[in-house]
């Protein structure tokens, strides 16, 4: 069922609900979670389809905020709500509110939703594209408990990944991080088989893709290993070589859905790791709504220290490569006695560390 309302207001809304529900038999309310996307008018389709798939899994009131750009400066000064009510077939398994705001209401957008949301319920705010740069400081972030951006949306999406880490508040997260789950699950599983010491990492993946970013700083940050980045021509993340003693554990996907995995020792294994749609990566993130002291340890270990820890580690290799057979042999056996000790520092287990979603 669907209900048009032009000039309206918020109890207009809420009135048109309880009737809706009425009309079609289902007074009560079974929704566990009030869904807000900020959004325009050319991406609403896409978003609000990727929400109502995921109502599937997490029934939900969904609000869509839709400011509109006023042309003229008298349109400017006129404050209008117009909104489409669904319930029923036309809502996935919950409700959904269109809400298109006018003139200077655009500015006042949380004064609309905030009689929407349903009582006692959590909220969660979803920007598909074009996020603010403080999550949590926006009237609208404001309003809920954890908040979604995504920063492969951004102009600048490695700048973007800056932005988040200067203004993180608990319960910000972003589906580039969502995105790099499985490839974390995987690598922390495959050291938990063999648990060797990782000297360093390489994370292969297509320019400028967040994802990538995201998941060599959270290396870098768990096995406090220097991470380079390289690129290839995608899609995505393709490729995450560790080094160690014992040989190199590869994780490679070259054609975006099959993974091969090689460890040393072990035949290589073909794993499943195909590229999840949006749909998929917002019903992982409803599943949580507690803070992710991951995401923010990784996304704060920053691209900046990622990127200058990687031109150290070479340069640090130099001098070494440039000395004498005698000086290099002494070291050797320099570094064969202070392993016995019991203060050789080792690298922290990433099992242990890391945080499966």
């Amino acid at each position: 069922m669907k209900i048009d309302l032009t000039e309206t207001t918020s109890s207009k809304i809420n009135s048109a609900l309880v009737q809706a529900r009425r009309d079609i038999g289902t007074p009560a309310i079974g929704m566990v979670l009030t869904l807000v996307i900020v959004t325009d008018e050319e991406n609403a389709y896409d978003a609000l389809k990727s929400a109502n798939d995921a109502s599937h899994e997490h029934p939900s009131r969904i609000i869509v905020v839709i400011k509109r750009v006023s042309r003229s400066p008298r349109s400017r000064r006129d404050a209008r709500l117009d909104a489409e009510v669904r319930v029923g077939t036309d809502s996935g398994t919950g409700e959904t509110v269109v809400l298109r705001l006018h003139g200077e209401l655009v500015d006042h957008a949380q004064s609309v939703v905030l009689p929407l949301l349903l009582p006692d319920a959590p909220v969660v705010v979803w920007w598909p594209e074009g996020a603010p740069a403080d999550l949590a400081g926006d009237p609208l972030g404001a309003l809920g408990q954890r908040r979604i951006a995504d920063t492969y949306a951004a102009e600048d999406p490695i700048g973007a990944l800056s932005a988040r880490a200067a203004a993180y508040a608990p319960g910000d997260t972003d589906l580039s991080w969502t995105r790099i789950t499985p490839w974390r699950s995987m690598l922390a599983a495959a050291l938990d088989q063999q648990p060797v010491r990782v000297t360093s990492a390489v994370v292969e993946g297509e320019d400028e893709n967040p994802s990538c970013e995201l998941l060599a700083m959270w290396l870098a940050d768990r096995l406090e290993v220097p991470v380079r980045r390289t690129r290839s021509r995608g899609p995505g993340l393709t490729a995450v070589r560790l080094e160690s003693s014992d040989g190199a554990i590869v994780l490679d996907r070259a054609d975006g859905s099959l993974a091969t995995l090689c460890m040393p020792g072990q035949p290589d294994r073909a794993v499943a790791l195909k590229r999840r749609d949006t749909a998929e990566l917002l019903a992982e993130e409803l599943r949580r709504l507690d803070p992710d002291n991951t995401y923010e340890s990784s996304v704060k270990f920053g691209v900046e220290r990622l990127a200058a820890q990687a031109k150290a580690a070479p340069a640090a290799a130099e001098p070494a490569a440039a000395g004498t057979a005698d000086e290099q042999a002494a070291d050797a056996s320099a570094a064969a006695s202070s392993e016995s000790a019991p203060a050789r520092k080792t690298a922290k287990p990433a099992a242990k560390k890391a945080v499966a979603k």
